[in-house]
């Protein structure tokens, strides 16, 4: 049991099932917004996400195990504590659960043609980790596309099937905040994943992969991950320089726990040397990720105070 839950990497599991609880409940349900979603719809989507989200992880190792054999050797479960045959059973069983939550819950809301989200969302994790995984950026900005697409999906499962010409503009309004929080977790998660990829430089250039570091190297790679810091950095100010600057307080939390952290970051990824280093580096991302999620609980005293 704790090597599944290893291998479907539960920690990252959990972060999107906060983000999705959080989206809902401290965002949308306080601020009254025109919801569609009930304790079971929503219970359904994070069923859907997470069993979807833990199969990509799954195939993922399976096709990596070569890979981390030499990146992480004391990390490598398959073919050691699950054979190769039960994972990929294991992989099947969580993709029918989250697909058939998925179709279950577009029925649900009165939206057939949102099930399509779920199956293509499966379908690119698939392709990902078989075809994009191995050339440069492409796999990294799609797997960042389907985390920021992980926290859109409330959004669009609550609001939408919902929304009337009466209430469009406070629905729409609320889903652009969302959407704003979903391209934060997108640039996060991609200097996360270009982050790993320097970590990953030795395995992945046996393997004859075509990673970003592979072809420019680790030293321009690191100048790149620096500079692209400031992507969410710029984004962020913009958001609470518009948003949030009537609040100090609010606007405080933004600067010590995600402007501070990211300048930091990107100040000490010019010192960072080896896969220690840039282990830390990618979880501190995480933090970020997870400070920035938590953001959400501010909403509720920042409007409606």
């Amino acid at each position: 049991m704790i090597s599944f839950i290893k291998l479907v990497r539960f920690k990252n599991l959990l972060i999107l099932v906060l983000a999705q609880l959080l989206v809902k409940y401290a965002f949308l349900e306080p601020l009254k917004s025109q919801t569609s979603l009930n304790a079971f719809g929503i219970t359904l989507l994070i069923l859907a996400t997470i069993c979807i989200a833990a199969a990509g992880n799954i195939i993922n190792d399976i096709y990596d195990v070569n890979t981390d054999a030499i990146n992480k050797p004391n990390q490598v479960i398959i073919g050691k504590a699950i054979s190769e045959k039960n994972a990929f059973t294991a992989f099947i069983i969580l993709n029918i659960i989250g697909v058939g939550c998925g179709f279950y819950l577009s029925h649900l809301v009165n939206k057939p043609p949102f099930f399509i989200l779920f199956v293509l969302i499966s379908l690119l994790l698939y392709v990902y980790t078989t075809m994009l995984k191995r050339l440069p950026i492409i796999g990294n900005i799609l797997i960042s596309i389907l985390v920021g697409f992980s926290i859109l999906i409330v959004g669009i499962f609550d609001l939408l099937p919902g929304l009337t010409p009466a209430n469009k503009h406070f629905q729409l309004a609320f889903l652009k905040i969302i959407f704003k929080y979903a391209v934060f977790a997108f640039s996060i998660n991609l200097l996360r994943e270009l982050c790993k990829d320097i970590e990953d430089y030795q395995g992945d250039f046996q393997q004859n992969m075509k990673t970003l570091p592979i072809l420019i190297g680790i030293k321009n790679a690191k100048y790149l991950l620096s500079a692209l810091n400031f992507v969410p950095l710029v984004l962020i100010i913009l958001h609470v320089s518009n948003q949030l600057y009537l609040y100090p307080w609010a606007v405080g939390y933004f600067l010590i726990f995600i402007v501070a952290p990211l300048l930091y970051i990107c100040i000490i990824t010019f010192s960072a040397s080896n896969k220690s280093d840039f282990s830390k580096l990618s979880n501190r991302y995480k933090i970020v990720m997870l400070f920035g999620i938590l953001s959400l609980l501010l909403y509720k005293f920042v409007i409606l105070k």
